[in-house]
């Protein structure tokens, strides 16, 4: 499906778009009029759509920019329906965190579209920081803010699609202009990260800058690693053990499913346990300054930080392998595991999937 719409002209995308269920969604669900007087979230959509094709740099762009481009004017405000309230007081609607439940969704939506995963993840990172250019000024540390995005997604395409955005509605708000979308631009051009991630001196300063309470955009941290890790992360039949013995043969390998299996815990059971002693295992390799891989699902950012906190503080060098193949063939390589797990499962598992970026480790490889 993906190699048939994705080239799609803004009016056939449009036309493919709104018969579909979450479009009719959007189409239903109206907005605060002060913000969007003209209407529902789906006439706002097509009106970013248009507004797209009339940018001047527009020309310009090379296809996969203006494919990024449009998917995420479409998906965009995707979670409006799902978060829309209104105040029983004052009439007023909200729809508090659309912008990251739309990541979740668009996700979900482009998978199923078998969108390619370089493509698919950066047009979920654009719909879920779509909104950040308008409060630059209010950021605390607005360089910190421009430069962690440009290492999840193109600034480039991220003010563009801002400018899109803030063109296409009716408003009668005074309290924000274009001009304030023009400081993230120049910020961004000034830092060196419009086209491109920031170039930190070395990736160990990149992940220290991140972690840093105050951040020092200009310090570049000693690197003496006490060994590496490897983390792994994918989904039930997403091929980790396959890559492990085809890529890293000569590692010792923490495995949660391992572990499982020797202590005799079930995938539904408390993993409390499962958990302490994996603990105790990586702490024992990185006492001894020995290189492992952690291997486990670790689908949410929030568990691998936990284990990324561990390895960063042991001075571990860290690389994070994220594998998703096609999801047909997910659900086949499952078939063949010891340890089925139910389909079902993995659907929900892959709903709410969050695949790692450069902010969590010294290196990231996303493999399909």
């Amino acid at each position: 499906m993906w190699d048939e719409i994705k080239d799609y002209s803004v009016d056939d995308l449009i036309q493919w778009a709104a018969p579909q269920a979450w479009c009719q969604a959007m189409a239903a669900c109206m907005q605060d009029s002060q913000w969007h007087s003209e209407g529902d979230v789906w006439t706002h959509t097509k009106m970013v759509l248009s507004e797209l094709t009339q940018l001047a740099p527009w020309p310009d762009l090379t296809l996969e920019e203006q494919r990024v481009l449009k998917f995420t004017a479409l998906f965009h405000d995707v979670a409006k329906p799902l978060t829309t309230k209104v105040d029983p007081d004052t009439g007023r609607v909200t729809s508090p965190n659309h912008a990251v439940k739309g990541e979740f969704v668009a996700r979900n939506l482009l998978r199923q579209l078998h969108c390619d995963l370089v493509t698919r993840e950066h047009i979920c990172r654009l719909v879920r920081y779509h909104g950040r250019p308008v409060f630059l000024s209010e950021y605390s540390n607005p360089t910190f803010e421009v430069v962690r995005l440009s290492c999840l997604l193109s600034n480039r395409l991220l003010y563009l699609f801002s400018i899109a955005d803030y063109r296409g509605r009716d408003s009668d708000c005074v309290d924000r202009s274009e001009e304030t979308l023009d400081y993230w631009k120049i910020l961004a051009e000034e830092l060196r990260c419009l086209e491109h991630p920031y170039q930190f001196h070395t990736d160990h300063a990149r992940l220290t800058y991140f972690r840093q309470n105050e951040p020092n955009l200009f310090y570049v941290p000693h690197e003496k690693f006490s060994c590496t890790v490897t983390l792994m992360s994918g989904l039930p039949g997403s091929g980790k053990d396959y890559w492990l013995s085809t890529h890293r043969r000569s590692l010792p390998v923490v495995s949660m499913d391992d572990l499982r299996e020797e202590m005799d815990i079930e995938p539904t059971a408390n993993q409390g346990r499962v958990a302490q002693v994996a603990m105790e295992l990586c702490k024992k390799y990185l006492r001894d300054g020995e290189s492992f891989a952690f291997n486990a699902t670790n689908l949410l950012r929030q568990t691998r930080t936990r284990w990324l906190d561990l390895f960063f503080n042991y001075k571990a060098e860290i690389e994070l392998i994220y594998l998703e193949p096609p999801f047909k063939t997910i659900l086949q390589q499952n078939k063949s595991r010891t340890a089925t797990v139910p389909e079902k499962v993995i659907q929900r598992l892959a709903d709410k999937s969050e695949p790692p970026t450069l902010l969590e480790a010294h290196r990231v490889t996303l493999l399909s």
